[in-house]
Order: C-alpha cells, then structure tokens, then sequence
C-alpha cells in the first residue's frame, strides 16, 4: 500500500486513483468533494478525505492548473457563532465583500477540529478565492498546509503563533490593562479575573498578561486564589463566583474577559443576594447590544469589530487579486481597543481610549 501510494503520487493522480483506493465509486467521490454528503456514512467520508489527503488530490492543487476564472466566493470561518461580536465582524466582511463584488460563505467550527477541518476541505473542493478563520488552533497541520500551498487567508483574532501568515488581532494587553486601571483609579485593590482555559489562545492569554501588568505597574499583588479559569460547562461559572465570593480573599471587583461569561457572572452575582456596584463592581470584555441595557448598565471594553472584520477582507481581497505579487501590506495588523464606562462601575457614562 506505501508503495502504491508513493507512485501514485509522482504520477498525476485522477479521480479513478481516489476510488480505487478509498474503495469507493468515482461517483461518491465526485458527490464528497463538491459537499453532497448526505448519502455516505461519517466513515466513508472520512476515508475519501483521508486518500484525497494522501494523493494530494484536492483542488487547491487542481485549481491551480485547471481553473481560469476566479469564482469571487469568500469563506470565513469562525470558532462560536452565537458570541454576538462576531455578529459585527460579519457585518464588516460582508459590507466589504459586497462593495467589492465577492460573495460570503459562512461556517462554524464550535471549537471542534473536525469540523473546522471539514470546512476547509469543503471550502477548497468547491475553489473558493480565499479563506478568512477564527482558527480553533486544534489543526496546525491544516494551516501550515494552507501557507505553503500560498493558499489566501487571513487569521482573525487569534494568532497563530508558528506560522508567517496575515493576522489582524486586537491589542488585548492593552485592553486588560485599561479595564484594570480604571478599577484601580477607581479604588479596589482585590480586582479577580475571569477567563476560559487559556488553551495556547492568544486573546486569553493577552488578557490574563494584561491583567498582571496592571496590578504590578500600580504596586498590587497578583494573588492566584483571584485568577478564576473557568470551563464553558452549564453553570460552571455561576459556581466559581459563588465559591470566590464565599472565600476568605473575595474580590472587591471582578473582570470578565468574555461578554457570554459576564453574563454569567451577574447571575452568580444575583444568586448571593448581591448588587452590582453596590457590592461589587464589575467590568466586561466586548461592547454588545445589550450591554447598556443591563441593570446596571454594563462597563466594557470595546473591540472594533466591524472594522476587524471589514480589515480582514480588505487584506484578503488584495492578497487574492494581487496574487503572483509581492503584497506590501503588512501581515500583522493589530487593532485598540478602547473602554465604555458605565454604572456597572459606580461610573457615569465615558469613553476612555
């Protein structure tokens, strides 16, 4: 089989070869790699994708030689899409795609591999002009192949560490470091945090980075016992704040780095029986709708997600029609953030950059 394998792939490899090897019909083949997947079990096709894989036979190599048109299709996937920021990203890609003639297919990853996986192979069968990914960081393989193919996409928000590709991210040292400092100016001292597993990914990470910063930079202990990483399960995060605030360390102001957590903090912070800001005061990460409407109305700090996601496509736009060319655009573009204060605080309303 390896060695069958090794010829097949010096030879030009055809649909026939993919069949024969995978065990199935040119047919199924032919249904899986343009996204018909509705009569093939999770087995099959995941064994054609795997002798596509190894033949090299997917269309990213294809295109290359058989395809004279562009198709003006743009993919993006995203890793959550109920997070209503990325509502606004999507608003900003779409807007641009539009004004520039490109036409938008939206999937999500839910943080699974696999799926983020089958969304890019779906994504190349069917020769689409470039990629724009909020990557789940669980398919590096995938990305590193993607870069040396000079296949065109744009990492959005997270960074991908490893790998020399066009990113466009937000400051989140920066933004931690805002929100801190404001709770300190405004007087607590016993400020705990609340994230996600960080996981290797980069806004995470940045926040938490961000957070120390602004403790050590103003003479404030960094205490463990008030880093609260918190898994995504139902109710999960309700019961770390019930745990903190019954603790012999209990904050005097909490800092959520998600806008579904903030949520869930208030309601934890509802169950003790106590008010914000009366009781403690709180800040939250990404400006929504419903952040003013909040009772009381909630101090964030603000992403540019619409201009993140118009910047994204922006970029990968010019990299698909610049193709061939030397781009002087530069690869990594990181954006500020700023700070929304409201009652949530003890604060009026302000904007702080």
């Amino acid at each position: 089989m390896v060695l069958r394998e090794k010829r097949l792939i010096k030879m030009k490899v055809t649909i026939s070869d993919v069949a024969k090897m995978a065990g199935v019909s040119k047919s199924t083949v032919s249904r899986i790699m343009n996204g018909n997947l509705e009569q093939n079990t999770e087995g099959t096709i995941q064994r054609v994708l795997k002798v596509i894989d190894e033949l090299d036979y997917k269309p990213n190599a294809l295109a290359r030689s058989l395809k004279s048109t562009k198709t003006n299709v743009i993919g993006i996937i995203l890793s959550k899409l109920q997070n209503q920021f990325w509502s606004s990203v999507l608003e900003g890609v779409e807007d641009t795609c539009r004004n520039s003639g490109y036409n938008l297919m939206i999937c999500n990853s839910n943080e699974e591999a696999q799926l983020e996986e089958d969304h890019i192979r779906s994504f190349q069968m069917h020769q689409l002009d470039g990629l724009i990914i909020n990557p789940t960081l669980k398919n590096p393989h995938l990305y590193k192949k993607l870069s040396e193919d000079q296949f065109p996409f744009i990492a959005i928000n997270r960074k991908m560490y490893d790998l020399d590709v066009h990113m466009v991210t937000v400051n989140n040292i920066n933004g931690a470091k805002v929100a801190i400092q404001h709770l300190i100016d405004s007087g607590k001292t016993r400020i705990s945090i609340f994230l996600y597993p960080p996981d290797g990914i980069s806004p995470r990470l940045e926040r938490l980075e961000g957070y120390k910063q602004a403790l050590q930079s103003n003479g404030l202990k960094v205490s463990q016992s008030l880093i609260q990483i918190v898994g995504e399960g139902k109710g999960e995060v309700e019961d770390a704040v019930k745990k903190l605030l019954h603790s012999s360390d209990r904050p005097d102001a909490i800092f959520s780095t998600n806008n579904m957590m903030t949520l869930e903090i208030l309601e934890g912070i509802k169950n003790q029986q106590l008010k914000v800001p009366e009781d403690i005061t709180l800040v939250g990460y990404d400006e929504t709708i419903w952040a003013k409407h909040l009772n009381p109305p909630l101090t964030t700090v603000n992403q540019p997600a619409y201009e993140m996601g118009s910047l994204a496509a922006k970029k990968l736009i010019h990299l698909i029609e610049a193709k061939g060319v030397e781009s002087e655009i530069p690869k990594v573009v990181s954006l500020e953030p700023s700070l929304i204060i409201r009652e949530s605080c003890g604060s009026k309303l302000q904007h702080k950059n």
